[in-house]
Order: C-alpha cells, then sequence, then structure tokens
C-alpha cells in the first residue's frame, strides 16, 4: 500500500515568502520548503496495481500552465480542534478545473469520491491541541497574505510517508500541463 496525493509544488521564492511567516505560534509543527504545495486531490492509501491506475488516469490531463496566486491564510478545525493553518490560494477557475478533472481520475479508478468542497490552499504547519486565541492571532497577523503572482506548469503524484517530523512527500511521477 501506499499513500498518494495530487499536488501542485509551491516554487521556491513563493517558498521563502511562507516561510517568514512561519513563527508567532507555540507547538506549530512548520513545515520545511520542500514540503510546501497546493493539494489537486488526495487519494488516500492504495495498492499498487490502484497507484498505476491512477497515474494511467492522470496521464492525459492537460490544461495550460497556471498563474496562481496565495492569498490570506486560514486554519482547518475549530477550538481546541484546530490542527492546522494555512495559506489560502486566489481563486483560479483553471485551478478548479484541474482538481475536478483529478477527482474524476480517482473515481474513474474506483476510488471513492471527496466528499468535502476544494479549499486550495498550502499547508503551513499542523497543530495539536493548540491555544485557539495564539491560532486566531497569527490568522489576523497573516490575513492580508499575497504572494507575488506565479506559474505552474506541471503537477505532479506524490507518495506520502509518516515520519518522526511529519510526513516525508517523494514525487513519484510528474505530469506536464
Amino acid at each position: 500500500m501506499v499513500r498518494l496525493f495530487a499536488a501542485l509544488h509551491v516554487p521556491p521564492d513563493i517558498g521563502e515568502g511562507l516561510a517568514r511567516r512561519q513563527l508567532g505560534l507555540p507547538g506549530a509543527r512548520w513545515r520545511p520548503l520542500e514540503a510546501l504545495h497546493i493539494t489537486l486531490r488526495f487519494f488516500g492509501e492504495v495498492t499498487e496495481s490502484k497507484a498505476e491506475d491512477l497515474d494511467d488516469a492522470l496521464s492525459p490531463l492537460k490544461g495550460a500552465p497556471l498563474d496562481l496566486v496565495l492569498q490570506g491564510s486560514g486554519a482547518f478545525g475549530e477550538g481546541e480542534a484546530i490542527h492546522a493553518v494555512w495559506a489560502g490560494v486566489a481563486d483560479n477557475p483553471a485551478l478548479n478545473i484541474l482538481a475536478g478533472r483529478c477527482e474524476s481520475a480517482a473515481r474513474r479508478v474506483g476510488l471513492k469520491g471527496e466528499s468535502r468542497v476544494y479549499k486550495p490552499h498550502v499547508t503551513l504547519a499542523y497543530l495539536s491541541r493548540p491555544d485557539p486565541r495564539a491560532v486566531g492571532g497569527w490568522i489576523q497577523d497573516n490575513n492580508l497574505l499575497q504572494s507575488p503572482p506565479f506559474t505552474v506548469s506541471s503537477f505532479g503524484l506524490y507518495s506520502s510517508s509518516l515520519g518522526r517530523e511529519g510526513s516525508v512527500y517523494r514525487l513519484e511521477r510528474l505530469y506536464r500541463l
């Protein structure tokens, strides 16, 4: 079994801007630059055979390069159940279409459909039982976040393995847009 997701890699210059915001939140497990990405679809644990089917389903997906802007900040969860803080992605119809195509590819190979509404973001830190006031303060301090525009011309199929410091990601396949 392998844990997989499709994502867009955040370019290093954009990641460096995000890294400057990775402070001021006690107990946060900040994500390293190489782990920063915009998830298109999380597939979860799949067999090697299903992973090959997924690769075959993702390979033909085409589109133009995406011009993106990171914008705003937020958190997933509420109260002491807040488990992550993130940088948002400005509305981009082409990004939503690509995410929808990844969802369709997952369904074509027999994976269960995603029930959550797609919310493009870059996870900056994982949290465990944080002080909600501290998280609110961090969000307020970062709510005007806006990156320079950047272009993404490919997406990847990544594997994820849990390590001592959090998930470690490995690019398994790269798909040109």
